[in-house]
């Protein structure tokens, strides 16, 4: 059957393998298996997005989970960190994230958290995927009251709403104009409420999901919409979300967009002024911005600089026991209160840090002076080794000797699509543009799709 796990759990076209019911059921039966506790029975806690497929995926894993044995608890559209915060809060064994994230709508995904609400090792993924793709997972002894139950958690999405807010103890956001893009995903029904309920004047964008439009033009990835919104508005800051909300992407009054770079920026200088980084420390990915390490070198605090994903980033915040960590493309986490991204959360303390200095988002994101970056975005047809293409090793090459000492690049393939990234980060914009387009012409003319 191939390999389940990627780089973020299971992902693929929704009714196409991996992401088909059969494929569901058994990643269902398989984690009732790893995930059995000393109770009588394992219990797990599943949400979703809003995507259509997500009623297929969800009956397919609590039949699988039930087979075995395994109370579930459903709570519906939510985010992913709500998930993970559910599940620890409810005590239960595993939660199950139905979710393609940023993705379009006829792509779908299931990722794990274990009942610490952290996602899950390579080596529990390998056990999973060992189990679902056995011919022996079965239980037959599992009749009658042994086979699992499903309940709804009604007020799930209340519980959500109630910790986030109290993460800032209930802080008001009087004064503050915000503009929310909630992507037609997860967040719609609960990311406005949080910052509605304190005080905050709140304009929400595609927060409409009917099942296909989840960050269709809109969200954390496409945020123009959000910018026009910000500028017409005259509101103080807007807000973008991705599908499954555990990204933020910030426009600040002027309509300028602020990546997780300037937003971590944000969080990070506030903490140190605090004294509340106690590592002096903080986890980035290799695209990170290069000024960033800058800014906070003069601060006494160092970026630690880990591979591109966020579970490496929540991995090393784990094992060295930092409190901050971030990603460029918006994955933040706030290692007081969450155990992933959560882009709701992030946003409500930015806004907060607003309220408290008096200060516009564009004067808290001056701070960060960022070297010129480009990115692009190339779609290939096959994934070959960087080695074996001739063309694109020239073009590294060439790369390297003319940005020694001032600048770097970096070229990886995506873990979720068939896109191979291409960055360039350099102090002269000139030699950014250049060797980012010459790059990206050579993977083009080996590879392009």
């Amino acid at each position: 059957m191939g390999k389940l796990f990627g780089t973020d759990g299971v992902r693929g076209i929704a009714n196409s393998h991996p992401m088909t019911p059969e494929i569901a059921m058994r990643l269902g039966k398989a984690a009732a298996e790893v995930f059995t506790s000393d109770k009588k029975r394992p219990e797990a806690l599943i949400g979703k997005d809003t995507r259509l497929s997500g009623y297929m995926i969800e009956s397919a894993l609590v039949a699988g989970l039930t087979s075995m044995g395994c109370d579930v608890l459903l709570v519906g559209p939510m985010p992913t960190p709500g998930v993970a915060h559910l599940t620890k809060s409810f005590a239960a064994d595993v939660g199950i994230v139905i979710s393609a994230s940023h993705n379009p709508a006829e792509h779908n995904g299931i990722k794990f958290f274990g009942p610490d609400g952290i996602k899950l090792t390579e080596q529990q993924e390998e056990e999973m995927e060992r189990l679902a793709l056995s011919e022996n997972l079965q239980r037959d002894h599992i009749k009658g009251d042994l086979i699992g139950r499903a309940k709804r958690i009604e007020d799930a999405r209340g519980r959500y709403i109630e910790y986030v807010k109290g993460t800032v103890n209930n802080q008001s956001l009087k004064g503050i104009k915000l503009v929310l893009d909630c992507a037609n995903g997860a967040a719609y029904s609960v990311a406005p409420p949080i910052f509605r309920e304190l005080g905050a004047d709140v304009v929400v964008l595609n927060n409409k999901p009917n099942g296909l439009n989840i960050n269709l033009n809109c969200g954390a990835l496409h945020p123009q919409q959000l910018v026009e919104a910000v500028r017409e508005l005259e509101a103080n800051c807007g807000i973008a979300l991705d599908g499954d909300a555990d990204r933020i992407i910030m426009v600040d009054e002027t309509g300028k967009i602020l990546d997780g770079d300037h937003i971590t920026a944000i969080l990070g200088l506030e903490l140190a002024a605090q004294g509340r980084l106690p590592t002096k420390t903080i986890v980035m990915t290799d695209y990170t911005n290069l000024g960033f390490d800058e800014l906070f070198a003069t601060k006494g605090i160092k970026t630690e600089r880990v591979p591109n994903g966020d579970i490496n980033v929540v991995n090393k915040m784990i094992k060295e026991q930092h409190i901050l960590g971030g990603e460029q493309s918006g994955h933040i986490v706030l290692g007081e209160y969450v155990s992933t991204g959560d882009g709701t959360l992030v946003g409500l303390h930015v806004l907060g840090i607003m309220k408290r200095t008096g200060k516009k988002l564009s004067e808290l994101a001056a701070q960060l002076k960022p070297y010129p970056q480009q990115i692009i975005n190339v779609q290939v047809r096959e994934k070959i080794p960087f080695e074996r293409l001739p063309k694109v090793t020239e073009a590294l090459k060439d790369a390297s000797h003319a940005l020694k000492g001032k600048g770097r690049h970096l070229v990886r393939y995506s873990g979720t699509e068939m896109k191979c990234r291409v960055m360039v980060e350099a102090k002269e914009k000139q030699l950014v543009v250049h060797w980012a387009d010459k790059i990206a012409s050579a993977i083009k003319e080996e590879i392009g799709a």
